[in-house]
């Protein structure tokens, strides 16, 4: 228990420290990061106990577009792809207020692909479990307050939002974004300066051993 509070505290630590709630205006960039393709689906989208009935097809268009007013404003120059698959959800029922308040969730699983490198960033997706903002109106179980589709939306909103600080955090950890050709071009200019020491060097290295260097 006391782990499942400290957990919390961090989740909401964190959310406090970042500001990306507004989307109004050009975020800061994510290295390189511009989005292409948006591709949500829901093959076995499992709804939860005690929760209101949505249809799949409302709840990959509500993501879809999340995540597109949210990634739509980055303009990077290198193109990447998400592949987002929603698992289950819980759209609160009306319960006993400060009794029994149901809370509304979304689980979705997440692979980023480079489009150049036409691979994963990451092996195994990424599983996100979404959960709804804490407000006058939820702090009670929206249930109580919200409409089905309104709980979809704001757990949609929430899910991009989530999408963000993950990619966010890759990029910082791994780099994940960052500009291509960047290293290649550093370890040319390393290789044409060993090259311009080795001509002024009183021994010459032999021509093929010069020209495996530069391939390598």
């Amino acid at each position: 228990m006391f782990r499942f509070f400290a957990v919390l505290a961090a989740v909401v630590s964190l959310s406090a420290c970042e500001n990306i709630d507004d989307i109004s205006g050009t975020p800061p960039p994510i290295g390189e990061f511009a989005l292409a393709y948006n591709v949500v689906v829901a093959p076995e989208l499992v709804m939860g106990p005690a929760s209101r009935k949505a249809e799949d097809a409302d709840w990959i268009a509500s993501v879809t577009k999340a995540i597109d007013e949210r990634f739509s404003r980055y303009d990077g120059d290198q193109l990447y792809h998400f592949g987002v698959s929603l698992e289950g959800y819980v759209l609160a029922q009306p319960g006993i207020p400060l009794v029994l308040s149901p809370k509304s969730a979304l689980i979705l699983k997440l692979t980023v692909w480079d489009d150049a490198a036409g691979k994963k960033l990451n092996d195994e997706p990424e599983q996100i479990t979404v959960l709804e903002t804490l407000d006058g109106d939820s702090i009670v179980g929206s249930g109580l307050t919200k409409t089905a589709e309104e709980q979809m939306e704001a757990l949609s909103v929430n899910a991009a939002t989530m999408i963000q600080r993950f990619i966010t955090r890759q990029h910082r950890q791994e780099q994940w974004f960052k500009r291509r050709g960047a290293e290649v071009k550093d370890t040319s200019d390393e290789e044409d300066d060993a090259g311009e020491a080795d001509e002024a060097s009183v021994e010459t290295p032999a021509e093929d051993e010069t020209q495996v260097a530069a391939v390598n």
